[in-house]
């Protein structure tokens, strides 16, 4: 019972679409630009690198919160509660129920998920998934990342049951990233200059 009670915690807490809300702040609907898509490389195509790290680290956040909340709550078996938290905030993350559950691809926030498990598998999952964000796939670095999560925490002996839980997400993050991968297939998947869009832009003379 409460593995439901989890989810659907960070289900709602999930839902809080930084990405619609902070494009609504500058009268841009990011679900109505680029890809379409609520997350983070949408953002920073639409609004900057800026506002694109700011919904980032929000989504990180989110699902962080709902671990850990969870976490507090059910003493008794607590990191498999914020596990389940997680996940309920990655679901509201992609599918978000105000928003005709079309929302992000839950990359941001399977690394708060996984900020949870901090300093070890976080640090080392965190510095492999930032070394091939540099190759400018984005979406390569999700599917590595989401692959890494459940392999790690096998290596580190998290509870079986939290495992077979980041399966599950791997297995979505799979699915919501088809059309990138048959792109990847095809060879025409778009790179995504990281270092670019940070460098601060030259004033014109």
């Amino acid at each position: 019972m409460f593995r439901i009670v989890c989810l659907v915690i960070g289900y709602f807490i999930g839902c809080i679409q930084t990405a619609y809300f902070v494009g609504k702040a500058y009268h841009v609907d990011i679900s109505k630009v680029g890809s379409g898509n609520l997350g983070t490389t949408n953002t920073v195509r639409a609004l900057g690198a800026k506002v694109g790290l700011f919904t980032f680290w929000c989504d990180v956040a989110k699902s962080l919160v709902a671990f850990l909340i969870c976490k507090a709550i059910f003493k008794a078996d607590p990191i498999v509660a914020g596990f389940y938290g997680s996940a309920g905030a990655i679901l509201g993350h992609d599918f978000p129920f105000f928003h005709k559950f079309k929302g992000g691809k839950g990359i941001a926030a399977m690394v708060g998920m996984t900020f949870a498990t901090w300093p070890f598998p976080a640090l080392i999952i965190f510095i492999i998934a930032l070394l091939i964000l540099l190759s400018g796939y984005v979406s390569v670095t999700s599917l590595i990342l989401s692959v890494l999560i459940p392999i790690f925490l096998h290596i580190w002996g998290y509870p079986s049951e939290a495992v077979w839980v980041t399966i599950a997400l791997m297995c979505l993050a799979i699915f919501q990233h088809r059309a990138n991968i048959k792109r990847l297939l095809n060879g025409t998947e778009s790179r995504f200059d990281i270092i670019g869009k940070l460098k601060p832009k030259k004033k014109e003379r």
